[in-house]
């Protein structure tokens, strides 16, 4: 079984002491690749050095909503320059999150979109993140030129409606530690079954959502945990979890032009 963790900030303080037994750790799990994200110009840079550094890591460029208010045109311009390094392999994440505002609405969309041009620029993949947008986030995808979206939604824990409507739009769906948690995923693993094979991805979205079968004795997520979120989503598909991992680790290649 080999596995793609498609979202993980191998960047983050807290893999600072012990990253390179994070990732052993991974690799002896099956996670033969990740995605390390960038969230401003400082970790997206981070994120290029750590994968020019080891083999099966990739890099995205990108500014986060929550870090959108001190972004400029210079820094788009240099993620754009950046990009160019031939481990970055998608753009983001980026989007919007209207549950902590740490960032105001205007600036968010603005370089929401403004972001979505560089992407286009750039040709690469899409990374998303929304939270609490109340439906905007959809809008102003929706309102792109495009007839499809090469992207994935990440950590996705929306509603049907909104499922839906990202399929119609083309994009991948990333799946998390969400899933295996009783209560916080319980919608989730309602939708879960409808989403069609080829559209699935897994993440961890370290080191954030420990997946419930680690929780009990660790509070970092880490890539090698990702196993438990394909292993539950094939549970709850009722598939073969060595076929289903194929399939996602087919998905996250194509997604990301990785051969």
């Amino acid at each position: 079984m080999k596995i793609f963790d498609s979202h993980c900030h191998l960047d983050d303080k807290s893999f600072a002491k012990d990253l390179e037994a994070v990732v052993d750790r991974a690799r002896s799990a099956g996670v033969a690749r990740m995605m390390t994200i960038g969230v401003n110009r400082k970790t997206s840079r981070k994120a290029v050095a750590l994968a020019q550094s080891h083999t099966g890591i990739f890099a995205s460029v990108g500014v986060h909503p929550h870090d959108v208010k001190n972004c400029s045109a210079s820094i788009l311009q240099d993620l754009i320059d950046l990009s160019k390094n031939e481990k970055v392999r998608a753009w983001g994440e980026m989007g919007l999150d209207y549950n902590r505002m740490y960032s105001p609405r205007p600036d968010q969309e603005k370089w929401f979109e403004r972001q979505l041009e560089a992407a286009a620029e750039t040709k690469l993949p899409m990374i998303f993140h929304e939270r609490d947008s109340n439906g905007r986030f959809l809008e102003i995808l929706q309102g792109q030129e495009v007839k499809s979206i090469n992207g994935v939604v990440h950590c996705f824990s929306g509603n049907r409606y909104e499922l839906d409507q990202y399929l119609a739009l083309g994009l991948h769906i990333g799946i998390t530690g969400i899933l295996t948690v009783k209560s916080r995923g319980r919608q989730l693993r309602k939708l879960v079954p409808g989403i069609p094979s080829d559209r699935l991805l897994v993440e961890t979205d370290a080191p954030y959502l420990v997946p419930t079968p680690e929780k009990n004795r660790i509070r970092r997520n880490e890539p090698a945990f990702v196993k438990s979120v394909l292993l539950k989503l094939a549970e709850v598909r009722n598939e073969d979890p060595e076929k289903l991992a194929d399939i996602v680790w087919k998905n996250t290649n194509r997604l990301y032009g990785i051969v």
